[in-house]
């Protein structure tokens, strides 16, 4: 951003300095060509608007206005305003998501062998319930997007029942298991919003590990089981649990347990309990990229019992008990991978410690859900080929910069040096260091460009409402659009959007 200071002529286009704030009044003044003066006049927030800028090719990669449009409304509507302007203009509109809310509808826009799957898991409470995810057929191999929340979310414990010492991901692997049947070998899954905190033991149950106890049982569900550990083995064979009841284990043969490696050698187990088929040896070919949009450790203070336990129904004596039965497991695992553990990686303790479970046991990538989201797509090859970048989302605040949707569409943009705008229904708080830091070159609300009182609750509800959402958003792309075009041409005047 130019501010305060004057921009030489550049290439024959003139670069000015627009300030907008919430009456919606645009600055700029233009000296000449070759010199800008800036503007005296700063209210709310300061954006920078570039003059000249190519528009032959752009391309609109918006998140969701939750409540109000999903990613492609939102992006066919601002297409829509961009083309009443400029007709010969080619505009790509791409859905694109963070790992929440419509991810999985992103995922598999476009894509062949798309299917909706159903299964039977066992819920947090050990109980039966549906679970559903969604298959589709990928350059690099059949993929199931899965939500563990499906299987394990809180919104499954009535409130009154809420327990992490006791609720358990055995549905997780459950999950998996349904879709390694049917063919998976590539998985991405989204690990937020759990009612869990035992360390993914369920879910490694479920794929076919025991989790044994000093005595050769398997240990109870939940975080209750962290406590008894002793040793963590792998059978070879997928592991059919009868009625939630407990299986022994005679004599088993301690595995390693780090990585795909670990799925490999077979213990003496009841025959009457595993399958025929070699499920282990089809689990160690499956990727594994997990959705983590959370930094925090398996263990300590920032660790996932403090942190998250409390509410999934932990009191403060629970909370203390479990980081203890964490760093149990943390050293159970340590001792059987010979040392090795990532108990303090950036995420191990996301969903309760399932993030480690995938870490150590199933070589799983804990990743940004955007940036799996990004690269899964392949939109790098759409921002290559655009001269211009359009993202945004419902509200645009400090937390865009935190890794949602038009961060990291924003980075894409910038590494191939491409020009960003970014539009938003509204503007919060922090919107204006996403100018500042050189996320976006320009950054504008819905509300502010319509002349809509962001102070006014019942005329900020009327714009978003899913019937004016999307009308409103092609008017303002139109505006901006419109905008751009005037000051390309030199039409340097100060100007009122309306």
């Amino acid at each position: 951003m130019n501010n305060g200071a004057y921009t030489e002529h550049n290439n024959s286009f003139v670069y000015a300095p627009l300030f907008v704030c919430k009456t919606g009044r645009w600055y700029y003044n233009i000296q000449s060509d070759v010199k800008l003066q800036p503007c005296t006049k700063m209210d709310d927030w300061c954006f920078s608007i570039q003059t000249g800028v190519i528009m032959k090719k752009i391309l609109v990669a918006v998140d969701s206005f939750k409540g109000s449009m999903t990613s492609l409304e939102a992006g066919n509507a601002i297409k829509k305003g961009i083309k009443s302007i400029l007709p010969d203009t080619e505009v790509r509109v791409r859905p694109v998501a963070d790992g929440g809310e419509g991810t999985t509808d992103v995922l598999i826009y476009g894509r062949d062998g798309v299917s909706r799957e159903r299964c039977y898991v066992t819920g947090p409470l050990g109980d039966r319930i549906t679970a559903e995810y969604t298959i589709y057929n990928a350059a690099d191999g059949r993929t199931a997007v899965m939500e563990m929340a499906a299987a394990a979310g809180l919104p499954l414990v009535p409130e009154n029942r809420r327990d992490p010492m006791h609720t358990t991901t055995y549905g997780v692997g459950e999950m998996i298991n349904d879709a390694v049947s049917k063919g998976c070998e590539r998985f991405i899954i989204g690990i937020g919003g759990s009612a869990t905190n035992d360390g993914g033991i369920g879910m490694l149950q479920a794929l076919g590990f025991y989790c044994l106890d000093a005595d050769g049982h398997e240990v109870p569900y939940g975080a209750e089981g962290l406590g008894v550990l002793e040793r963590i083995v792998i059978t070879g064979k997928m592991l059919v649990r009868k009625n939630s009841s407990e299986l022994a284990v005679a004599d088993p043969v301690d595995t390693p347990i780090v990585g795909t490696a670990a799925i490999s050698g077979a213990g003496a187990v009841d025959e009457s309990c595993v399958d025929d088929d070699d499920f282990a040896s089809r689990l160690s070919r499956c990727t594994f990229s997990i959705a983590c949009d959370v930094t925090n450790p398996l263990v300590g203070e920032l660790g996932c019992s403090r942190v998250f336990a409390p509410q999934k129904g932990a009191d403060a004596e629970m909370v203390e008990i479990m980081d203890g039965y964490m760093k149990n497991y943390a050293d159970v695992v340590e001792r059987s991978a010979e040392g090795k553990s990532d108990r303090n990686t950036p995420g191990a303790g996301a969903a309760g410690g399932l993030g480690y479970a995938f870490l150590m046991f199933l070589g799983g990538k804990l990743m940004p859900g955007i940036d799996i989201v990004l690269s899964e797509i392949g939109l790098e090859a759409d921002v290559e080929w655009a001269d211009i970048v359009i993202t945004g989302e419902g509200r645009i605040d400090a937390q865009t910069m935190m890794g949602k949707t038009p961060l990291g569409v924003a980075k894409l943009a910038k590494k191939h040096g491409k020009y960003v705008i970014a539009i938003g229904g509204c503007l919060g708080d922090g919107a204006e260091n996403c100018v500042k830091e050189g996320v976006f070159n320009e950054c504008y609300a819905v509300n502010n460009v319509l002349g809509i009182d962001d102070s006014d609750p019942e005329q900020v509800r009327t714009a978003m409402k899913p019937e004016n959402a999307a009308a409103n958003l092609t008017t303002c792309a139109a505006k901006i659009t419109e905008l751009k075009e005037q000051m390309s041409a030199r039409v340097c005047r100060p100007a009122r959007l309306r």
